[in-house]
């Protein structure tokens, strides 16, 4: 019987890889918590204490959830109430935000949050931090967001660590709960800009190499030269987002990425309204479809062995401590099956 991968400590580096060797590389999830066509949200929730469990079982580090808004595909915009409920139905392994759209809200709110959930599940919640709306800019207007919110988005993770810390940065007001719980945090980005963010705070550095993929060797060579060791972290992790695609077979497993193709475009040019898939072809063959392809750009692609190869090679190419697989297909049964047979494929390593 395969056995997963060994969970190791999240908070303290790994033993540095040397290039071209065959390790076996850590393996958390992102869970976009995809609506199915003709679903509704409650079953997308469901589907995701189901993919929780099976991540459980096959030995990943974490599962992560991303504050997302107004995207009908999507049903995590509600970050923290969606780990609460996925905390309580599994036992073991870590959970957090992948992440928490810092502007969008108030730091100590997000440090009562977090900190009511370390309280519930010691020891299993954690917070990946980033600026960017998680929507558009009708929406993010919606949301009372500031338009130069993104500017304090240094000082309010400073803020936010002060918070969840042994002493506030802000005399007279502390988060409880909260104070001391110290969740862990993780710097989320797709630029440099998070990258020396996540250096100079000593903090680990998670890119979304998944949707982003164009300045992830920059952004990864800026973190481990530009990082200052830290109360929470001694030596810099890096932890890449990258898209699985399995199958049984190759032909199968580019069938099935199609298909992804098709409902990523209806996810992002078709709120409102649900495109036909000739509509959806149309858009993949414009400009714009072309640069949505190329989001996808690190994909792991067929079979269990061909994606096992692929997430090594990818691992050394982006210089990361860590994956974060992001599971793609068009049915909850389809992504267990892709969290399960990739652990044991990248265990049989």
């Amino acid at each position: 019987m395969l056995r997963p991968p060994p969970r190791v400590d999240p908070d303290v580096a790994p033993v540095p890889r040397a290039k071209g060797t065959t390790v076996v590389i850590p393996l958390s999830v992102l869970d976009l918590v995809p609506i199915a066509r003709g679903a509704g949200p409650g079953e997308a929730i469901a589907d995701a204490v189901a993919l929780a469990l099976e991540a459980e079982a096959a030995g990943y580090q974490r599962v992560w959830y991303a504050e997302h808004h107004n995207m009908p595909v999507i049903a995590s915009a509600a970050t923290a109430v969606l780990i609460a409920h996925v905390a309580a139905r599994t036992s073991t392994i870590r959970l957090g935000a992948g992440g928490v759209m810092l502007p969008n809200h108030s730091p100590l709110v997000i440090a009562e949050q977090f900190g009511t959930l370390a309280e519930i599940h010691p020891g299993r919640i954690e917070l990946g931090l980033g600026r960017a709306p998680g929507t558009d800019q009708v929406t993010a207007r919606a949301l009372r967001r500031d338009p130069d919110a993104a500017d304090t988005f240094p000082s309010d993770v400073v803020e936010l660590q002060g918070y969840l810390g042994d002493a506030s940065r802000v005399p007279g007001v502390e988060a409880v709960p909260g104070r001391g719980t110290h969740v862990p945090l993780y710097v989320l980005g797709s630029s440099l800009f998070g990258a020396r963010l996540a250096a100079a705070l000593g903090l680990p550095y998670a890119f979304a190499s998944h949707f982003a993929p164009a300045q992830l060797i920059a952004a990864v060579a800026a973190y481990r030269a530009e990082f200052t060791p830290s109360a929470a972290l001694a030596r810099p992790r890096v932890l890449a987002a990258v898209n699985v695609v399995l199958g049984e077979t190759l032909a199968e497993a580019e069938q099935e990425l199609d298909r992804v193709k098709l409902v990523r475009v209806g996810a992002f040019f078709g709120r409102g309204r649900t495109l036909t898939d000739d509509e959806a072809r149309e858009i993949l063959a414009s400009p714009a479809g072309r640069q949505l392809e190329g989001m996808l750009a690190n994909t792991a692609v067929g079979t269990p062995d061909d994606v096992r190869k692929q997430l090594e090679a990818f691992a050394e190419h982006a210089d990361a401590d860590e994956l974060i697989t992001v599971h793609q297909a068009t049915t909850a049964p389809a992504r267990l099956r892709s969290v399960r047979l990739t652990a044991q494929a990248m265990a049989a390593a």
